[in-house]
């Protein structure tokens, strides 16, 4: 972060880590990921794709946190177009990270297979139930959604990671789906 004299511009900078896989969809189709993230977050990207090194400068810190916001995601495994929905001031980004319930590899795809469910049935149906979107990557499971939604699909994904049944967790969900649902419609 620079700091500069009254009525001069103070530019802050983020310098980020992503998955080398993932710097390819940062930067999108000729720069065009890329590019759309610089000018909706009015932010500069400089990117090294050999060491998955994302380098977010900017003048608004809000815009900042917001580039970053989606970098992360993107970088989380979700599509663009999903990262996007974090420009939106009410969105959220919730990251459950894999290694604080299990340390070995095989207990950690067994327990993304828990979460993904056969088919990828039990993350699509979190997903219904919750409308967020979830992305299984690496040793992390990731969420975009309203705050609520978002925390909702957190606390049923965590129920899976430490041994809940599919039924109780989808019954939960249901019933915090029906609440909120009724919530909405008092408040109108």
């Amino acid at each position: 972060m620079l700091i500069s004299w009254p009525n001069e511009m103070v530019e802050y900078s983020y310098e980020l880590k992503v998955p080398k896989n993932r710097v390819a969809v940062i930067i999108g189709k000729e720069g065009s990921v890329k590019k759309d993230i610089e000018e909706t977050t009015k932010t500069k990207l400089n990117i090294d794709s050999k060491e998955g090194d994302v380098f977010v400068s900017g003048e608004d810190a809000l815009g900042l946190y917001t580039a970053r916001e989606i970098i992360k995601a993107i970088g989380r495994g979700f599509n663009p177009d999903i990262a996007r929905l974090l420009l939106k001031p009410d969105y959220i980004f919730e990251v459950v990270d894999l290694s604080e319930y299990v340390k070995s590899k095989d207990a950690m795809l067994r327990l993304k297979g828990r979460v993904i469910g056969k088919e990828g049935k039990s993350r699509k149906l979190i997903e219904e139930l919750t409308e967020c979107s979830i992305s299984v990557f690496g040793k992390t499971i990731s969420v975009i959604g309203l705050p609520e939604s978002a925390a909702n699909a957190r606390q049923a994904i965590e129920s899976l990671l430490r041994g809940s049944t599919h039924a109780n967790v989808y019954k939960w969900l249901e019933k915090r789906r029906r609440d909120l649902k009724r919530k909405m419609i008092i408040e109108m």
